[in-house]
């Protein structure tokens, strides 16, 4: 499974704690769900990528070091058992992993009375004990949803800053006992109690992200796509970036493994703009177009290649992302390509068919002529 590959390769190049710090930040978490062909800005895509994470990783969690628990409804109920084992497992203190993981729902469900109420909880864990958590709760009449990011670095003390990051649409003023506004109102609760509550008061960090269904224009830094573009259809850009990856590869896999590349290797700074990430392998919404299957096998073919070959002395094809990477940033910086937004959507849909196309309402095999490349109005 790509995002299984993706988190390897991240893991690989990085270590276990760099996999759960950027599942703590929202904006690295949707870009690398956008990567993977989901709905670039539902709340299906945290369900999706847990799932696939959890499916993926953890039958080899004594190799990768890392392992998932809970999920969404019931599967949530499942995190204390799943830690227990996990924790006889690896030797780690099981019973304060348990009351983390407690903690940080009853937080999210209790303490911040926003009008959304958690329906998935996940935990993953490192064999070190270092865990990140992704939460979401669902306003059911708004039909709103809300994500909510943690990571055991950041949490010091669960009474003070504990989230690396709230994201949802702004619901106007909320009763929030983790703002260090309400000291007053933690006071008296603390007197009504007669005892010291489990959460104080503390800042919530809230990150917006749109709530339209289709992939826009303003959604996207449309240089930095041109960039990527411009890699894939410009023919000695192209041969060049195969070579890098040596490999011989068609242009559209060139643009997806360009952005994959990016989810592995790109910094903090570059998925202030998620959507941007949709156009590796489209959505499987069909947004903004159907996931090209045979570009997917084929991009997690490459993947999977590297992180094998990687374990062999003297390949580089482990390194091969990563300069394809700095290349496209490279073509960023001194072409400064921007990309026609329309003429991208008219293409993609064009030359879907032949790229064996799909949506979850459209799960049928299409037929169609062998794809050529096409030149694209990049400026």
């Amino acid at each position: 499974m790509l995002g299984t590959a993706i988190a390897e390769s991240v893991i690989q190049h990085y270590g276990v704690s760099q996999l759960l710090s950027r599942l703590s930040d929202p904006f690295w978490f949707q870009a690398l769900g956008c990567v993977m062909g989901m709905d670039w800005h539902s709340s299906g895509i945290t369900t999706s990528v847990l799932g696939a994470l959890k499916r993926g990783l953890n039958p080899r969690t004594k190799e990768l070091g890392v392992y998932v628990c809970g999920g969404r409804g019931k599967h949530s109920r499942t995190t204390p058992h799943e830690l227990a084992a996990y924790s006889d497992m690896t030797g780690l203190a099981g019973g304060a992993l348990i009351r983390a993981s407690r903690l940080t729902a009853k937080i999210d469900n209790n303490a911040i009375a926003d009008g959304f109420q958690l329906y998935l909880h996940t935990f993953v864990i490192s064999s070190s004990g270092e865990w990140a958590v992704i939460q979401q709760g669902m306003n059911g009449p708004r039909r709103l949803a809300r994500r909510y990011h943690w990571h055991s670095p950041a949490v010091r003390d669960f009474t003070c800053k504990p989230h690396t990051a709230i994201v949802g649409e702004h619901q106007g003023e909320i009763m929030n006992l983790v703002d260090p506004l309400a000291k007053f109102a933690q006071g008296a609760l603390m007197g009504m109690a007669r005892e010291r509550p489990e959460t104080t008061l503390r800042e919530v960090r809230r990150l917006k992200l749109s709530a339209h269904h289709d992939v826009r224009a303003e959604n996207i830094d449309l240089k930095r796509l041109g960039a990527v573009l411009a890699l894939a259809y410009e023919r000695d850009l192209r041969d060049f970036a195969s070579f890098l990856l040596l490999e011989k590869l068609g242009p559209r896999t060139l643009q997806s493994l360009a952005l994959i590349a990016e989810v592995i290797h790109g910094a903090p700074s570059r998925f202030s703009d998620p959507a941007r990430f949709s156009f590796a392998l489209g959505g499987k919404d069909g947004h903004p177009f159907p996931v090209p299957l045979r570009i997917y096998d084929e991009s997690l073919s490459v993947l999977r290649r590297g992180l094998d070959g990687a374990k062999l002395p003297g390949n580089d094809r482990s390194e091969a992302l990563r300069r394809l990477d700095s290349f496209v940033r490279t073509i960023e910086t001194h072409s400064k390509p921007t990309a026609d937004f329309p003429a991208i959507l008219s293409h993609e849909h064009a030359i879907s068919p032949a790229l064996d196309g799909r949506t979850v309402v459209n799960d049928r095999p299409r037929k169609g002529m062998p794809v050529r490349a096409t030149q694209l109005s990049l400026f």
